[in-house]
Formats: structure tokens, C-alpha cells, sequence
């Protein structure tokens, strides 16, 4: 009786939340259904056919979940999927309340979630996922998260609680990650990149996941793509990185228009086009490949569903905004704000001389309330080939400091912490058929978007 009442009160909150204009309704339903009854998300997900597929990292779980989720769909299976992006614990029961009928029945096959890196452990232990995806660690939300390796611990701690029937698919170029493999007794499944071609030099001074998970000596890398993300091997102990089963073999990137990839995998090979641009992309691309064959899809499905996939909202989002071409970037730590601006700075090449840039930084807390981590994001490559910066929100003036010490020019610098402010000048100083490129932390992702919103521009984010 009180599962039914949690999911009565569950569905009847998100009900009232949407007609009350209170949001998505993404969070408060699985808040109070929990309240009820704590252990509602492990009943229904034991109530699904084909089970949960549970997907976590710093980075790229979002766009790599809805990859995944397009899959699913192009290959005729009915899925749930956390597409807003509500990706705690509660986000997730209140997806799952969505596929479940008023009596508690299933009315979906199986549930992809994309799951915040801390909740990780806690949505293994309530939904005994068949299939598990981790994709990279890095140093996100110090505040919140605290180090790395209390992370890893953690989520080894709960892997190592699945059954043989399950599989963990991890990153095999990212050490913090492949090293959960280890000892496990779920199946064990590893992807990863080839193509040397595109590896930048040596390890970043301030790289995460230098040293050997198992002796503690600094790793040698043979190959770095970005971050701690290559090729690797321990010389004093032995260890290095697993051989993975699916792989990117080559890459070649065509700037804003996306890239090309052939990718390798047991029993075959094939070629695509992905419609995303940036080295990340790619990478996001291979794991939700690789997931795809772990659930049982055939390569094809896999491959034209990449080559159909149209970004999540806030992640490589492209809008008319008025009749100025938009691109919204989410950065939220030191690597992806990096990775993203090599991105743009590339692709931007292909399409005008010059950048201009919204940056948009808040520090509130599903931000990360501690902003030193634009310190390490590599701001430096905006020195040049930019044409106009605007930085808004909440620490406006701290990214003017930064972009100020990474060389930018200040007299191509406006500070304008009010976002319509912020926005209004950038749009307004960005030449017609010229790109404005807006990078902006997770809540500023979401008061522009919601600005968007409110002149026309794009839908609230829950009915994208």
C-alpha cells in the first residue's frame, strides 16, 4: 500500500508542478515518492523487462546517454530516459515514476539513466543495473565532491556488489576509470581510442589520475588526447591500459560540421558521420557504440542513430536566436571548459576569422560554489583569433581576471554580470551570419535558455 501511495503522490507532484509552471517537474515527484516510500526506485526497476542501464562521468554523460537513448529508440525498444538531465537520485525515481502506470505496472521496457557521479554508487545498489557505463573522472565541483579518488573508491565499492549477469563497459584511456575493472564479478568490457594522430604531447602539470592505481609511481604516456586521457603504462610495475574491445581507429575532424569515424569492433568494422564537432564528441560517440553492442544492438542501428543525433540542450546546441546563429557550450570544470574551447576555436576557424564569445560563470551550487578551477581550464588559446569576449553572471568579474591573465586583449572584453544584459551586448556586437558562441555554466546554461525561452527562441528544457 505505501509503494502505491508514493506513486500516486509521485505522479499527481510532477502533475501539478508542470500546470504550475513550478519547473519540469523533474525532482520534487521522486522527492516525495522517496519520502513515502524509500525503496519505490528499487521496486520499479525490478517491475522492468529488460532492466536499467545505468551511465556516469564528469563529462559527456549527458550527450553519451542520449546517443544511447537514440539507439534504443531506432531499434524499436521502449526506454525511459532522464533526457532533462535531473541526474541525482531523485531526478531519476521521478523518471521512472513517468514509466510507471497508476497500479505500479512498467510501461516501458528497460530505463537508461544518466547518474550523477556521486549518486552513482546508491542508484547501483537500488537498481541492480544489467549494464553500467563509466565513462572518465576528472576534478569536478570541489566543493561538493571532494577528491578523485573518494569518488573511485566508492563507485568500486558498489561495483563490486554486481552480479556475473551484469557488465561494467568502461574508458579504457582513463585510468581512474579502467582500473575498476578490476576483481570484479560482473563482465568486463573496455573502449577506447587508436588514432594516435590526434594526441597533444606530454601530461598537463595539473592532469588528475597521474600516478599507478597499483603501485602509486607516476604512469608514462606514450599518447595524451586530452587531460590524463591516453595511453599509458606504469615502468616501475607493469600496469597499463586494458586492450579495448570497441575502438576508435581513426578520427578526422571537420571542424563545426561534426567529424568522421571508423570504429572497430568484435567481428567488424564501420565508417560514420557524427554531426557533433570536437576530439570529446567522438569519444562520447565510441562508449555509447560500445553500449550499444553491450545491450545486445546490432552495429547499423548504432550507426545511424549517431549519424541522425542533434545535441542535448546546453551541449553543442545550435539556435537562431533572432536571426544570429547561437551555439551554446556547457563548461562546468577544467578539462571540458578546455576541450570545449579548443572545439570552438577550431570550428570557429572554418566559419569566421574571429570568435565572439559569451562567457556566462556562476557559482551557485549545482555549479560548484568554488570557481579556482578557471584557473586550470587552458583560457590561454583565447589570447588570439578573438574578436569580442562578454562574460556575465554571478562571477562575471573573476573571468574577466582570468581571461585578463590569459592574454586577452581588454579593450575586446565587456563585463556585464546581468545575463539580458550580457547577452543583449554580445548578440548586438556579433556581425550578421557570424556565429555567437555562449559558454555558460550549468545554471547560467539554464537562465539563458529560459531567456530563450521566454523571447520565442527554443522550448523549456523539459520538452526538449
Amino acid at each position: 500500500m505505501r509503494h502505491f501511495f508514493a506513486i500516486h503522490t509521485g505522479k499527481l507532484a510532477g502533475q501539478f508542478a508542470r500546470r504550475l509552471r513550478l519547473g519540469g517537474g523533474t525532482n520534487l515527484p521522486g522527492t516525495l515518492a522517496r519520502r513515502i516510500a524509500p525503496n519505490v526506485l528499487q521496486t520499479m526497476s525490478q517491475a522492468l523487462p529488460q532492466g536499467v542501464v545505468l551511465l556516469s562521468g564528469t563529462n559527456g554523460k549527458t550527450t553519451t546517454s542520449r546517443m544511447v537513448a537514440d539507439m534504443l529508440r531506432y531499434a524499436g525498444l521502449s526506454a525511459i530516459h532522464n533526457r532533462a538531465g535531473a541526474n541525482l537520485i531523485e531526478g531519476i525515481t521521478t523518471t521512472a515514476l513517468a514509466a510507471t502506470s497508476w497500479r505500479g505496472q512498467a510501461q516501458a521496457q528497460l530505463a537508461l539513466f544518466e547518474v550523477d557521479e556521486a549518486a552513482l554508487p546508491q542508484a547501483i545498489t537500488e537498481t541492480r543495473p544489467r549494464l553500467v557505463v563509466i565513462h572518465n573522472l576528472f576534478r569536478d565541483q570541489l566543493d561538493r565532491y571532494g577528491e578523485l579518488d573518494t569518488i573511485a573508491n566508492a563507485w568500486r565499492v558498489a561495483l563490486a556488489g554486481l552480479p556475473p549477469c551484469a557488465t561494467v563497459l568502461l574508458n579504457a584511456d582513463d585510468p581512474a576509470v579502467a582500473d575498476l575493472g578490476r576483481d570484479l564479478n560482473a563482465q568486463v568490457s573496455y573502449y577506447g581510442m587508436e588514432d594516435v594522430r590526434h594526441a597533444t604531447g606530454s601530461v598537463a602539470h595539473n592532469a588528475d589520475s597521474q600516478f599507478c592505481r597499483r603501485c602509486g609511481q607516476r604512469y608514462s604516456y606514450p599518447c595524451v588526447f586530452y587531460a590524463h586521457i591516453g595511453h599509458y603504462y606504469c615502468p616501475a610495475c607493469g600496469h597499463q591500459r586494458p586492450q579495448p574491445q570497441v575502438t576508435l581507429e581513426r578520427l578526422e575532424l571537420q571542424g563545426a560540421a561534426g567529424s568522421q569515424l571508423y570504429l572497430r569492433y568484435p567481428g567488424g568494422a564501420l565508417e560514420l558521420r557524427l554531426p557533433l564537432p570536437g576530439l570529446y564528441n567522438a569519444h562520447n560517440a565510441t562508449a555509447a557504440f560500445a553500449a550499444a553492442l553491450a545491450l545486445g544492438l546490432t552495429p547499423a542501428v548504432a550507426r545511424n542513430a549517431l549519424e541522425q543525433f542533434s545535441a542535448a540542450f546546453g551541449r553543442i546546441e545550435r539556435v537562431d536566436a533572432g536571426g544570429t546563429p547561437l551555439l551554446i557550450a556547457l563548461i562546468k570544470n577544467p578539462v571540458g571548459a578546455s576541450e570545449t574551447v579548443r572545439m570552438l576555436f577550431n570550428a570557429g576557424q572554418h566559419q569566421q576569422p574571429d570568435l565572439h564569445l559569451l562567457i556566462v560563470i556562476n557559482d551557485r551550487l549545482a555549479d560548484g560554489t568554488d570557481v579556482s578551477w578557471l584557473w586550470d581550464a587552458d583560457f590561454e588559446l583565447l589570447a588570439n583569433g578573438v574578436a569580442q569576449i562578454t562574460v556575465g553572471g554571478t562571477r562575471a568579474h573573476d573571468m574577466a581576471v582570468r581571461l585578463k591573465y590569459a592574454g586577452v586583449d581588454p579593450v575586446r572584453l565587456t563585463i556585464a554580470p546581468a545575463l539580458h544584459e550580457a547577452f543583449d551586448h554580445a548578440r548586438s556586437h556579433t556581425p550578421p551570419e557570424a556565429t555567437l558562441f555562449a559558454l555558460p555554466t550549468y545554471t547560467a546554461m539554464l537562465e539563458l535558455r529560459a531567456l530563450l525561452a521566454a523571447r520565442g527562441w527554443v522550448q523549456p528544457f523539459w520538452e526538449v
